[in-house]
């Protein structure tokens, strides 16, 4: 089967597509912003510069558009998924570029975890309008719990405070030394 556009018309299609503010990204950007989530947009200083960085969740989501990054497609055998198609037309260049563009993705995500960031990667398809709300939903869920896991008392310690250091102690031990 060979392409229905020729090469010149192939090329100002794909060259056409945006890296940044697509409209993948900005469907998640806008929920987590109404949602009371603050984030900075492809930090310069990480890795990968990923699409939103939520420094409070030291936590990085990449939106992954399904044919540039290769969705669902098995490194061994290079096929046409239900959300990747790859073009006939010079086929050897798309798949060794999309291969690439996985490696790195995934060479990204260890130097992100080695830095002690999480990474979330929310894939294009996922944004459809029909699970569209789930998928946000479940991305607020996983942020929470990476909140609350990084931030919980190791298992089996118990904070207490003895009764000899009330908050009022506390204060008055600050108004002391300030005064001196």
């Amino acid at each position: 089967m060979t392409d229905r556009l020729s090469s010149s018309q192939r090329h100002s299609n794909m060259a056409a597509i945006k890296g940044k503010d697509t409209k993948p990204e900005i469907v998640v950007r806008r929920f987590l912003w109404s949602r009371g989530f603050r984030y900075r947009l492809n930090h310069p200083r990480l890795p990968g510069k990923p699409d939103v960085v939520l420094r409070k969740y030291r936590t990085c989501v990449f939106v992954n558009g399904c044919f540039w990054h290769g969705h669902n497609v098995d490194t061994e055998k290079i096929e046409n998924t239900e959300c990747c198609k790859i073009p006939h037309s010079n086929r050897d260049f798309w798949v060794s570029k999309i291969l690439r563009n996985k490696e790195r993705d995934i060479e990204v995500q260890k130097r992100l975890a080695e830095m002690g960031w999480h990474s979330i990667v929310i894939w294009e398809c996922e944004l459809k309008p029909k699970i569209k709300e789930q998928t946000l939903e479940r991305l607020v869920f996983t942020l929470n719990s990476i909140y609350l896991r990084d931030r919980s008392v190791p298992h089996g310690m118990k904070y207490e405070i003895p009764e000899s250091e009330g908050i009022g102690m506390v204060a008055e031990d600050f108004i002391v030394k300030s005064e001196k």
